[in-house]
């Protein structure tokens, strides 16, 4: 009996989702990074297991009330999940006591009547078993009367018992045909993935000077040579004052964004990559629609 549909992936910013995504597939499509709001697109992510069935993951940025025209796209893109979605992951950090916001999506979640797989993630990096119960019981909280769901306590990041949640999705997903080709990952483009790539190594490295304003365009993605890609990127920032940092001393962080990024992206390409990069800045872009569109959010 084949199995295959949807899965949206939703949980507040930074708990964990696209870690996941990634661990799940066995490669890395998804970009993470300890910043809110690192993912900007919902990203398919394919999970195909032979004679058994398909998984659909929509990954989703994180729900969080919209303070520009970004935000907007942000939450749009995460409501949109869960009108597409068959069935839902709902991710939450188990190192911190449930919120009003946890409680906020939950509900939100439970009014689809939809089945939702509840992933305590992170619970690991609580060490007093007396302390760890308490916390995943706040979220148990959350669930009571609702009869649709299930729950685990995993660790994305070593990968602990990540291994159950394809089997536990497969069996509530409707019968049906493969929805994309067996061989297929993701829908994304290569060259979309690469952008992303780019945007993560800045965000990562600038984590302590920067706040949440780097964009990344690829201007050209030239395969024409069949040894070697060549990628011409600009890093965009909204101040004068952040395009140093991002630069840094004698172009020394620049560089460093650039070999970090080369190298993840010559592992998602399995080709040999030269990576032009160039900074540039464009004043308050989160609130401007027309270079939202350019950079495909909106």
């Amino acid at each position: 009996m084949y199995r295959a549909g949807f899965v949206g992936i939703l949980g507040r910013p930074n708990v964990g989702k696209s870690t996941l995504l990634n661990a799940i597939l066995g490669q890395k499509i998804a970009i993470t990074s300890p910043r809110v709001q690192t993912t900007r697109h919902r990203i398919r992510g394919v999970l195909s297991l032979p004679e058994r069935g398909q998984i659909v993951f929509l990954d989703t940025p994180g729900f969080s009330k919209p303070l520009d025209k970004l935000g907007e796209f942000l939450t749009a893109e995460a409501k949109h999940a869960l009108e597409d979605a068959d069935i839902f992951l709902f991710v939450v950090d188990g190192s911190l006591m449930a919120g009003k916001g946890d409680q906020w999506l939950a509900e939100q979640l439970k009014a689809s009547g939809k089945y939702i797989l509840f992933i305590i993630n992170k619970i690991d990096q609580v060490k007093d078993p007396v302390e760890r119960q308490r916390l995943k019981e706040s979220y148990l909280k959350l669930f009571e009367g609702y009869q649709a769901y299930d729950y685990l306590t995993v660790s994305a990041l070593t990968g602990k018992r990540l291994q159950e949640i394809p089997k536990i999705l497969l069996k509530h997903l409707p019968q049906g045909a493969p929805i994309y080709a067996e061989d297929e990952l993701t829908d994304q483009r290569i060259r979309d993935i690469a952008q992303e790539m780019i945007r993560e190594q800045a965000m990562r490295l600038t984590l302590e000077e920067l706040p949440h304003s780097i964009a990344v365009l690829i201007n050209t993605f030239d395969e024409s040579d069949p040894n070697c890609i060549r990628i011409d990127a600009t890093v965009y920032v909204e101040q004068d004052s952040q395009k140093g940092i991002v630069i840094g001393k004698q172009g020394q962080m620049i560089k460093k964004i650039g070999q970090a990024a080369r190298k993840d992206i010559e592992i998602l390409t399995e080709s040999k990559v030269y990576l032009e990069l160039n900074v540039k800045v464009k004043k308050n872009w989160r609130k401007d629609a027309q270079f939202l569109k350019l950079l495909g959010l909106s």
